[in-house]
Formats: structure tokens, C-alpha cells, sequence
């Protein structure tokens, strides 16, 4: 059964931090990129950054590059998310995600991805 489990949300001032973690199960976690998405009520799902299998590539949206750094511990089956300067538009339930296939090229695509976690909530405060 595979399973990815998130944590470390919560509520943080503007200009805080924040690290999130995503363990994962039931996978053989170093084959997989993994992502991290972020939704509000209403909008679509959104790219927020992906890690290749081994850690050597990784890419950022634009709306967060310079402040969040995505990461990985394949010893532990887990992912990371830092965020830093953290601004209000970054709240939002952020989901990690799982990609077997390996076409970066797409890694920013939602539908590429193969399994997902239930989401962690994070609201920054202004």
C-alpha cells in the first residue's frame, strides 16, 4: 500500500519559515521524481517544485524561487520542502507527489504524477 504522509504545516507570520516533510511508503522511494504542489479553494492545483531521483535536479516555480528549496533524504524515504519569506499568497494545502515515469520535462504537470498525500495545511499571516 503506498502511502505519502506530509507535515509541518502550519500558521506562520509573513516573512517566517517553515519545513515541510513527506514520507513516503510502499514505494521504492529513490525510482521516483518527486513534487510539491499547493491548492486554494477554488483555483486548480499549482506547481510549487520537483526533485529527480537522486537529488541532482531540481526545479521551482517562479513565484517561489530564491525563498523555497525542495530536498531529499532517500536513506529515509523522505522529501523536503523549506520555505522561507514566507508571503500570504503562499497559503494553501501543500501535497507532495510522486512521479515513477521520470519525463522532467513534465515534472510541473499534475496529471503526471502517480500517487499523493492528503495535504498539509499553511497559512501565512500578514
Amino acid at each position: 500500500q503506498v502511502q505519502l504522509v506530509e507535515s509541518g504545516g502550519g500558521l506562520v507570520q509573513a516573512e517566517g519559515s517553515l519545513r515541510l516533510s513527506c514520507a513516503a511508503s510502499g514505494i521504492t522511494f529513490m525510482r521516483y521524481t518527486m513534487g510539491w504542489f499547493r491548492q486554494t479553494p477554488g483555483k486548480e492545483r499549482e506547481f510549487v517544485a520537483a526533485i529527480n531521483w537522486g537529488g541532482s535536479s531540481t526545479f521551482y516555480a517562479d513565484s517561489v524561487k530564491g525563498r523555497f528549496t525542495i530536498s531529499r533524504d532517500n536513506a529515509k524515504n523522505t522529501v523536503y520542502l523549506q520555505m522561507n519569506s514566507l508571503k500570504s499568497e503562499d497559503t494553501a494545502v501543500y501535497y507532495c507527489a510522486a512521479d515513477l515515469k521520470y519525463n522532467w520535462n513534465r515534472a510541473t504537470v499534475a496529471a503526471e504524477y502517480d500517487y499523493w498525500g492528503q495535504g498539509t495545511q499553511v497559512t501565512v499571516s500578514s
